[in-house]
C-alpha cells in the first residue's frame, strides 16, 4: 500500500484522520450537552415550628414562611398569628411561632361581640379589641387565664358610689285614757313631730342596672315627739251605782262564764300611783286585764269577789289572767293566787 515514492501512504493517513476528526467532532456535543442544561435544586435547610406551645424542627426545601406552612398544612387566616412575616424568605435554623385563631364571645357589659382571637391571655384580648378595663370592672375568666375556643369572655362594668340620705321618723301614737272623754271617742291631743335620720349608704350598679344599696351608717338627728290620743271613758257607772244594781242578781245578767288565773293587788304598791289606766282611783273592785282579751271599761263579775269593772291593765296580765283590786294589803295576801270564773255582763 505504500509506493516508493510514498505518495498512496500519504494518502491513506490523511484520509484517516479527516475521519477521525469527522467522528470526534460528531461526538462532542453529545458528551457536553447534559453539562450544560443541569438545573442546581436548593439544599434542604431545617426550620423550627412552636405549635400549640410545642417546638418542633422540620427540614425543608420552601422558599418562604408561607410555603413552609402550607407544607405542614396549616392555612394562615389574618387573626392568625404569625412571629415573623408570611413573606419572608426562609433561612436555616429559622424559628417560627403559630398560634391559630379560636373563636370567642365577647359580653363588654350589654354588648355582645363574636370575634376570632389568638391573645395568649384575656388581658391581651381586651388590648386588641380595644376594651379598657376600668378599677371595679369583673373579668371572667381572670385576665391572666388563656381564651378558650367557643368560649365566653365577659366584663361586668361596676359602678360604686356613696349618698347621704336623711329620713323622717314618724312618731309613734301614745294613747291616754281620759275620763272627761264620752266613752268610744276618741281625740289627738298632741299631733307630735316626726324625728330625722340621716343615713350613709353605699351604692354598686353592675352594666348600668338598678344599684343595690347598703347601709354604712346611720344616726339620729332628731328624736320624734309622740302623737298622744285620748280615748274617752266617760259615763261610766260608779262602783256603788254598778254593786247597786247588779249585786243581787249576777247569775241573770251575766254571759258564758271564763275561767281566769286570778291574782291581787293594792292601790299603795311599789311603784303604783293608784290611778288606773282609765283614771279611776285603784281599789276593791277596780280589776286589771289583758285590753286584748276582755276590753277596758267591761263590766264583770266575780263570785266571791262581787261586781267589778275592767279597769287597768298590768305588764304580767296577759290572756286569761286577772288581777283584783283590794283595799288592804291582808286581803290581798288572803286572796292569793287561784283559778276563777268571771262572767262578763251584758
Amino acid at each position: 500500500m505504500i509506493g516508493n515514492d510514498n505518495k498512496p501512504a500519504t494518502f491513506v493517513a490523511a484520509a484517516a484522520l479527516a475521519l477521525g476528526l469527522l467522528f470526534c467532532a460528531g461526538a462532542s456535543p453529545s458528551a457536553a450537552g447534559p453539562a450544560a442544561s443541569d438545573v442546581t435544586a436548593p439544599q434542604a435547610i431545617s426550620v423550627s415550628l412552636v405549635l400549640d406551645g410545642t417546638e418542633t424542627t422540620y427540614p425543608t426545601r420552601a422558599h418562604t414562611v408561607r410555603e413552609f406552612l402550607e407544607e405542614r398544612n396549616l392555612a394562615i387566616t389574618e387573626d392568625d398569628y404569625l412571629s415573623v412575616p408570611a413573606d419572608e424568605a426562609l433561612a436555616d435554623g429559622m424559628r417560627i411561632e403559630y398560634r391559630a385563631a379560636v373563636p370567642v364571645e365577647l359580653i363588654i357589659g350589654k354588648e355582645h361581640r363574636t370575634i376570632r382571637t389568638s391573645a395568649l391571655t384575656v388581658e391581651a384580648l381586651l388590648v386588641a379589641q380595644e376594651v379598657a378595663l376600668e378599677p371595679n370592672d369583673e373579668v371572667t375568666p381572670a385576665v391572666d387565664a388563656a381564651p378558650i375556643a367557643n368560649g365566653i369572655v365577659r366584663v361586668v362594668r361596676i359602678k360604686t358610689w356613696t349618698a347621704r340620705m336623711i329620713r323622717p321618723i314618724a312618731p309613734p301614737v301614745k294613747q291616754r285614757y281620759d275620763a272627761t272623754l264620752a266613752r268610744g271617742t276618741t281625740e289627738t291631743t298632741d299631733p307630735g313631730t316626726p324625728g330625722r335620720r340621716e343615713v350613709l349608704l353605699r351604692l354598686v350598679s353592675r352594666n348600668a342596672g338598678k344599684a343595690q344599696r347598703t347601709v354604712l351608717s346611720s344616726r339620729i338627728l332628731r328624736k320624734p315627739r309622740p302623737t298622744i290620743v285620748a280615748i274617752g271613758t266617760g259615763n261610766f257607772p260608779s262602783i256603788v251605782e254598778f254593786a247597786t244594781n247588779h249585786l243581787n242578781d249576777p247569775v241573770r245578767l251575766a254571759g258564758s262564764p271564763v275561767r281566769m288565773e286570778a291574782t291581787a293587788y293594792v292601790a299603795n304598791c311599789a311603784g303604783c300611783t293608784g290611778i288606773t289606766r282609765l283614771g279611776l282611783k285603784a281599789g276593791h273592785g277596780i280589776v286589771a286585764v289583758d285590753p286584748n282579751f276582755i276590753p277596758l271599761g267591761t263590766k264583770l263579775y266575780v263570785p266571791g269577789y262581787g261586781p267589778a269593772l275592767a279597769g287597768d291593765v298590768g305588764g304580767a296580765i296577759k290572756g286569761r289572767r286577772i288581777d283584783l283590786g283590794f283595799n288592804s294589803l291582808t286581803d290581798a295576801i288572803n286572796f292569793g293566787r287561784r283559778e276563777i270564773t268571771v262572767y262578763v255582763l251584758r
